[in-house]
C-alpha cells in the first residue's frame, strides 16, 4: 500500500508555493510546474518513508538515477533539480534545515543532439525549385531568401535584418545588408558581431532578380530600406520567413518541411564536407567558440559512415546486416 506524505510536510510546501506566488511573483506557468514537482518530491519522500526536512543527498542521488532510467532528459532532470533546490534553500532561511541536501547535485550530462541538415540533393532540390506558376513577387523573393540561407548560412534573424545597401540607419540600428559589387553580405549576428560572408554567384542572380522586383509593392516608410518585403510593404518577420520557407519545401517535393536553421546547417555541413576548413567555417557562421562548430564534424562523419555502409566490400556481413 503507498503511502501518504503527512500533513506536515504537505503544509511545508503549501508555504512555499505561497511564497513563490506573492513574494516572488512567478508566472502562473512556472507557479504550475513548481507545485508538480514538488508534488513529486512529496511522493518520493513518502515511499522512501522520509519526511522533506530529513532527506539526505544520498536520497536525491537515487531520485535522480530514477529519473534518469525513466528517460527524462538531462536538461528535464536539470529543471526538477533546480525547483527542489530553491524549496531546500528556502527551508534553510526559515532554519528549518542545516543543510540543502540538493546543493552539489547535477543532472546527468546529454550527448548534444546533432542539427538537422539536409542531404546535398535535397539542398539542391529546393534551391533550384522554380514555381512557375507563382507569384513572379514572391517566387524572386524567396528565391533569393533560399539562396541566402544555404548560400551563405545566415541565421534567420540576420536575413530579416537585412537592408538593401550600407546606411548610417543600418549602421545605428543594427543591421547587415548586401554588397553585391563586392559579392558580399554584411551581417549583423548575435552579440551584435558583424562578420562578411561572400556571395557566390546564384546568390547574386537571385538577388538582382529580386531587387528588380521589389520596387513593384511599396514598401511603407519604415521598412524602406529593408531587403526583403512582405506583402503589405513592411519589413519580412522571421516568423513570415519560416512559413514561407516550409511552403516552399513541400512545394519542392522534399519529404521533410525545411525550416530556416536547418538550411543554416546544411550550409556548414556540406561546406565543411567539401573543405574541411573547421576554422574557416567557423568565421563564416560567426560562431564565437569553435566548439560550438566541431558539432558539424559529427554530421560529417555521419554522412561518411553511410557511404561506408552503402559502399564498401567489408561494410556488411553476408546476408546483407552491419557487421
Amino acid at each position: 500500500m503507498a503511502r501518504e506524505p503527512t500533513p506536515e510536510d504537505r503544509a511545508l510546501v503549501a508555504r512555499y508555493l505561497t511564497h513563490v506566488r506573492v513574494e516572488k511573483r512567478l508566472a502562473l506557468r512556472t507557479q504550475t510546474l513548481y507545485t508538480r514537482h514538488l508534488d513529486d518530491l512529496l511522493a518520493r519522500c513518502a515511499a522512501a518513508g522520509v519526511g522533506l526536512r530529513a532527506v539526505q543527498p544520498a536520497h536525491v542521488r537515487g531520485w535522480v538515477a530514477a529519473l534518469h532510467a525513466a528517460g527524462h532528459v538531462g536538461h528535464g532532470i536539470a529543471l526538477v533539480l533546480s525547483v527542489w533546490r530553491g524549496f531546500y534553500t528556502w527551508l534553510g532561511r526559515e532554519g528549518m534545515v542545516r543543510a540543502n541536501p540538493v546543493q552539489g547535485i547535477r543532472a546527468p550530462k546529454q550527448q548534444r543532439a546533432l542539427p538537422k541538415a539536409l542531404g546535398v540533393d535535397d539542398a539542391m532540390q529546393l534551391a533550384n525549385y522554380v514555381a512557375s506558376d507563382a507569384d513572379p513577387w514572391l517566387e524572386a523573393r524567396d528565391e533569393a531568401m533560399v539562396e541566402l540561407l544555404y548560400g551563405c548560412g545566415l541565421r534567420v534573424g540576420e536575413l530579416a535584418g537585412l537592408d538593401v545597401a550600407a546606411s548610417d540607419g543600418a549602421l545605428h540600428a543594427g543591421r547587415g545588408w548586401i554588397d553585391l559589387d563586392g559579392a558580399e553580405v554584411q551581417v549583423q549576428g548575435k552579440g551584435s558581431k558583424r562578420r562578411t560572408v561572400p556571395l557566390g554567384h546564384a546568390a547574386i542572380a537571385a538577388l538582382k532578380r529580386w531587387l528588380a522586383l521589389r520596387p513593384a509593392r511599396p514598401a511603407q516608410a519604415s521598412a524602406a530600406s529593408a531587403l526583403f518585403l512582405g506583402q503589405r510593404g513592411t519589413r519580412l518577420t522571421t516568423e513570415s520567413a519560416w512559413k514561407r520557407l516550409r511552403s516552399r519545401s513541400l512545394r519542392a517535393g522534399l519529404a521533410t518541411p525545411v525550416h530556416p536553421h536547418m538550411l543554416r546547417h546544411s550550409y556548414a555541413s556540406h561546406l565543411l564536407q567539401s573543405s574541411g576548413d573547421l576554422r574557416g567555417v567557423q568565421e563564416l557562421l560567426g560562431h564565437a567558440n569553435i566548439g560550438t562548430t566541431q558539432i558539424y564534424t559529427r554530421l560529417d562523419f555521419q554522412h561518411l559512415a553511410k557511404e561506408y555502409d552503402a559502399a564498401h566490400p567489408r561494410a556488411h556481413r553476408k546476408g546483407g546486416t552491419r557487421s
